[in-house]
């Protein structure tokens, strides 16, 4: 899997669905400074690469949950491939909102779980994690057994590692943020300076102080 992770990692470059910039840090909803953008939803207007992560997504499910009986996408990120996990493995689809329809019939899931069924949650990117675990609250609350999480690329903070840990939700992800600044130093795209700086932001992202 080390080959696809860097696959992954190489696409995502590619398409520039994640960019590095230490010296011109972003600001991320939560206010952390951040010297990278991570948007995945670019990956579905490149079939090339929308193909490649379907079929690495379905492996993943088929090697790791045979027993899976649905698949569930985490809105808005994760819809769309999930959806397409979900007909390549053929099995139903739900997909989970951030919260509770402001209206009608006031749904978190949309789509039909019976009770006990087994599903795998497809996630785009895994941050705090945070939104993630809703998701996998609101299937639990649905009635379905969450067999694990499966994302396109993690950031590695130790925050969510703790956090899907305590949630006793396995989790997997096809790439993630070693394997990125890896290959980005290799490919010549940031500088050993910069590359430190990555990891050092890591470490603390909270407490990341960009002028330093």
């Amino acid at each position: 899997m080390k080959e696809k992770a860097i696959q992954v990692a190489d696409y995502l470059l590619q398409i520039k669905a994640i960019k590095l910039d230490p010296a011109n840090p972003f600001t991320w909803a939560s206010g952390w400074k951040s010297p990278i953008y991570c948007d995945n939803r670019k990956t579905l207007s490149y079939p090339e690469i929308r193909s490649f992560l379907q079929a690495y997504f379905s492996d993943v499910i088929r090697e790791k949950y045979p027993q899976t009986e649905s698949i569930a996408g985490v809105a808005t990120g994760a819809i769309a491939i999930g959806a397409l996990v979900a007909d390549q493995l053929g099995l139903p689809f739900v997909y989970v909102r951030s919260k509770p329809k402001g209206h009608g019939l006031g749904n978190q899931v949309e789509g039909v779980i019976e009770p006990g069924q087994q599903l795998v949650i497809i996630e785009d990117l895994i941050s705090t994690g945070g939104s993630s675990l809703d998701a996998v609250k609101a299937i639990r609350e649905a009635g379905g057994e969450v067999l694990g999480l499966v994302a396109i690329f993690s950031y590695e903070f130790a925050l969510s590692a703790d956090r899907f840990k305590e949630a006793r939700c396995e989790l997997t992800t096809l790439s993630n943020y070693s394997t990125l600044i890896e290959r980005a130093a290799e490919n010549g795209m940031i500088t050993p300076e910069q590359s430190d700086t990555l990891r050092k932001w890591r470490e603390d992202p909270a407490h990341w102080d960009p002028g330093k």
